[in-house]
C-alpha cells in the first residue's frame, strides 16, 4: 500500500469495541483518514462474541472470548453506551445479557457503515515502526490469513491497537497447582455453571468475574468458597456461600488457605484475571509489559518513543465504551496536528509520577493501569485537557459511583435494578 500525502493512513488492530469505536471516528473524516480494521474472528465484537469451545478456535487459534453463558453486564446500558449511540430498550432492563452487547455492537458497525473496512479472518503478527530520513515513523503491518494462510504487509502512518485484555488468562504460581485432581478451570474458560452441580467449588478471586460466577455457581452447587485476600465482602452472599483468605496451597482434593485452614473440594475456578499481550508488537517497538504494567505509556495510551502508536483498552474498571471515545477524539486530534503531546522527557516523567502516586496510595506495582474510584475521572479529566474536548457528562460519573455503591450493599441483587437517564446530570431509578 503506497503512502498517500493526502490522507492519513491508519491500521486498527482488532474489530472489538475499542477498534469498533475507532473506526466510527476515522470514517467520520474521510478527508482527513484511510483506514482498514483487522480482525482475526469472522464478525464484530471482540470478547463479546460468546463460544462453547474452550482451548482452540475452528483455525487453530486461542478462543478470543471469555464471556459465559449467563453472563450479563456489571454497568448499566445507560453508562455502557458509545456517546451519541444508547442501547436499544431492552425492554426496560439497565443490566443487559451478553448478547444484547453483541447486537448493539453489530448495530453500531452496521449505523457507521464499518463492515466495509474489517478484514475479517486476518491474524496481525507484526508491527514494526520505519524510521523515514525526515524524522517521521511508518508502520510496516504484517498479517496472515487465517484461513489460507497468505501473508502480506503493508504500510501505514499510524496504529491503533485495539485488541483488548480480556484474552490470556494469567494464572498465579501456587504451590500444589498442578497437582490438584479435581476439575479446575481459568474463567477464561468458564461457560455453564452446569459443569459444577452438586459439587464443593472454591472460586479463587474476588473481581467482578469472581464474584459473579461464584454467585451463579453456588445456584447448583453443594457449597461455594470465594478465596480472595481483599478485605471481606460485607453484604449478604448465597447461603452455601463463604469467604476464606487466598489460597496457601493445593492438595490433589483440597485447598490450603493463607493461616493455615484445610478445605477438601471438587473443583475450582481461577478468577485471577488476564494478562496483556501484544505478541505482535516487534521488540523494535521497545514496549515492555512486566508485572501488568505496560510502558512507557503517557496516558495509558500514547507509545512515548512512537506516539503515533497507540494502544487502548489497558486501563482496568472503567467504563469502557465512553472512555475509548474519548482516548479516539485525542488520539486522532493528534495525528491531525491539531494537538501537540509534552516532549518525551515530559511524558516519561508524566507516566513516573502517575506510578509514583499509585504506590504511595496503597496500589501494588501490577496495578499501574487500574482506575478504581475517583482514578477513572482524573484519567478522564486528563484526556479532555490534553485534547481540548469535553469530558464525560457528569450523569456518566454519577450512575457510574451509584452502581458501584449500590454493588457494596448488594452484590447478589444489584442487577435487578433499572434506571432512566433525566438529563445531562441526574438519573432516576425505575421501579421494576
Amino acid at each position: 500500500m503506497a503512502p498517500s500525502k493526502s490522507r492519513i493512513k491508519v491500521a486498527v488492530i482488532g474489530a472489538g469495541a475499542a477498534g469498533l469505536c475507532a473506526g466510527r471516528h476515522l470514517i467520520a473524516e474521510p478527508n482527513q483518514f484511510q483506514f482498514d480494521i483487522y480482525e482475526q474472528q469472522d464478525d464484530v465484537g471482540g470478547t463479546w462474541r460468546y463460544s462453547t469451545h474452550i482451548g482452540q478456535d475452528q483455525y487453530g487459534l486461542p478462543v478470543h472470548s471469555s464471556m459465559y453463558k449467563n453472563l450479563r453486564t456489571n454497568l448499566p446500558k445507560e453508562v455502557m453506551a458509545y456517546p451519541g449511540f444508547p442501547f436499544e430498550e431492552c425492554e426496560g432492563r439497565s443490566f443487559l445479557h451478553h448478547t444484547e452487547v453483541l447486537k448493539y455492537l453489530q448495530d453500531y458497525a452496521k449505523h457507521y457503515g464499518l463492515y466495509e473496512y474489517i478484514k475479517f479472518h486476518k491474524l496481525v503478527e507484526n508491527i514494526r515502526p520505519l524510521k523515514q530520513e525526515d524524522g517521521s515513523v511508518e508502520w510496516a503491518v504484517s498479517i496472515s490469513d487465517v484461513v489460507t494462510k497468505e501473508k502480506e504487509t503493508y504500510i501505514y502512518d499510524a496504529v491503533m491497537v485495539c485488541n483488548g485484555h480480556y484474552s490470556v488468562p494469567y494464572m498465579p504460581e501456587i504451590e500444589g497447582l498442578n497437582d490438584f485432581k479435581g476439575h479446575m478451570i481459568h474463567s477464561h474458560d468458564y461457560r455453564d455453571p452446569q459443569d459444577f452441580k452438586d459439587l464443593k467449588v472454591v472460586v479463587l478471586g474476588a473481581g467482578a468475574s469472581g464474584i459473579d460466577i461464584a454467585i451463579e455457581v453456588s445456584k447448583v452447587a453443594k457449597e461455594v468458597i470465594l478465596s480472595h485476600n481483599t478485605p471481606p465482602k460485607t453484604c449478604p452472599l448465597p447461603e452455601n456461600t463463604r469467604q476464606e483468605k487466598g489460597i496457601e496451597s493445593i492438595g490433589e482434593a483440597s485447598v490450603t488457605f493463607i493461616g493455615g485452614k484445610k478445605y477438601e473440594c471438587d473443583a475450582m475456578i481461577i478468577c485471577t484475571g488476564y494478562l496483556y499481550y501484544y505478541p505482535f508488537l516487534d521488540p523494535s517497538c521497545n514496549v515492555k509489559i512486566g508485572d501488568q504494567h505496560i510502558s512507557p505509556l503517557y496516558l495509558h495510551t500514547f507509545l512515548i518513543d512512537y506516539p503515533t502508536l497507540g494502544i487502548w483498552a489497558v486501563p482496568k474498571l472503567i467504563v469502557p465504551f465512553p472512555i475509548y471515545d474519548q482516548q479516539t477524539k485525542v488520539f486522532l486530534k493528534f495525528l491531525k496536528g491539531q494537538i501537540q503531546l509534552p516532549s518525551p522527557e515530559e511524558m516519561r516523567a508524566e507516566m513516573e509520577k502517575d506510578f509514583t502516586c499509585r504506590l504511595e496510595a496503597g496500589f501494588k506495582p501490577r496495578h499501574a493501569h487500574l482506575m478504581p474510584g475517583e482514578w477513572q475521572w482524573e484519567f478522564d479529566d486528563a484526556l479532555s485537557k490534553l485534547g481540548r474536548i469535553d469530558p464525560l457528562p457528569p450523569v456518566v460519573r454519577n450512575l457510574f459511583r451509584h452502581v458501584h455503591h449500590l454493588r457494596t450493599l448488594d452484590v447478589v441483587h444489584y442487577k435487578d435494578t433499572n434506571y432512566n437517564l433525566i438529563d445531562n446530570e441526574t438519573f432516576k431509578q425505575v421501579d421494576n
